[in-house]
């Protein structure tokens, strides 16, 4: 056997084992929360650090539930990020549309426009839109949560990537057929660009679910707090019982793994074709 055969015999196992070193490295943290939620409070302060736990205390859980109201923050969660994952597949599918197919003036220096937002921090529309919010009455409110995260300039820039890489000819087949622009974007091209709206659905409800910031400054009700703010009030000045903390954060990570779980092939299917053309 050459040298150059040998060397390529040698490249799976090495990319194998590199692959399976990054997994380890990206799995540990969630192993460790998930282990450390079953410790004791001595157990995780234990030095040198406990991994398994011992004893097990499965009372953690039951000390989520007493501190906060689980039930009424879990479905806040749920809410906001329903909301917010159906506003931009609504508007970033239209609007990614319509950069990618419809001529207009003007259409590249608004899309340039959209794509400068992603260079300013998202910190700095935190003032002018806690003013709106004011204003309209809408603190301690769902709509509060929902509405200013309803559109993304990314979502935006993703669909427009997505419907560039979808074939010409089936939108002048359509058109030939006497397909107004509506009926086209809505019978022929939404249903092919189903990988892709599940991508950007899957990257807003992973943002929505993880938003804290946001929360924070509009709501101050518990009964209107998503679970974000909820495990930000277990971190205490001066004490902080991480078992309790690691529990809750199991439960409120369990939704989106299985939302993951379930739309997965779809998820890598659409950001394998984004972006492919354009």
């Amino acid at each position: 056997m050459s040298v150059r055969r040998r060397r390529r015999a040698r490249q799976p196992w090495l990319v194998h084992t590199l692959l399976i070193a990054g997994a380890v490295v990206m799995i540990f943290p969630f192993v460790w929360e998930a282990l450390t939620a079953f410790k004791t409070f001595d157990g995780a302060h234990a030095v040198p650090p406990q991994i398994i736990p011992s004893p097990w205390d499965f009372g953690n859980f039951a000390k989520v539930f007493a501190t906060l109201p689980f039930g009424s923050m879990l479905t806040n969660s749920v809410l906001l990020t329903i909301g917010r994952v159906a506003g931009q597949v609504v508007l970033c599918t239209m609007a990614g549309y319509a950069f990618a197919r419809l001529r207009f003036p003007g259409r590249n220096v608004i899309f340039l426009a959209f794509l400068s937002v992603l260079m300013v921090p998202s910190q700095l529309f935190l003032l002018p839109q806690f003013e709106l919010i004011l204003h309209l009455g809408w603190m301690n409110s769902l709509a509060a949560l929902i509405v200013p995260g309803m559109f993304s300039a990314f979502g935006c820039f993703l669909m427009r990537q997505f419907f560039m890489a979808l074939p010409n000819e089936l939108e002048e087949a359509a058109r030939v057929d006497g397909a107004n622009a509506w009926q086209v974007f809505y019978k022929v091209m939404l249903p092919l660009a189903k990988p892709g709206i599940i991508a950007l659905a899957v990257f807003t409800a992973l943002w929505s679910w993880n938003d804290l910031l946001w929360p924070l400054v509009v709501t101050s009700d518990p009964a209107k707090e998503p679970l974000t703010v909820g495990m930000a009030q277990l971190i205490g000045l001066h004490f902080t019982d991480f078992p309790v903390l690691m529990a809750a954060a199991l439960l409120a990570c369990l939704p989106m793994l299985i939302t993951f779980a379930f739309l997965q092939r779809q998820f890598i299917q659409g950001i394998a074709l984004t972006g492919t053309k354009g």
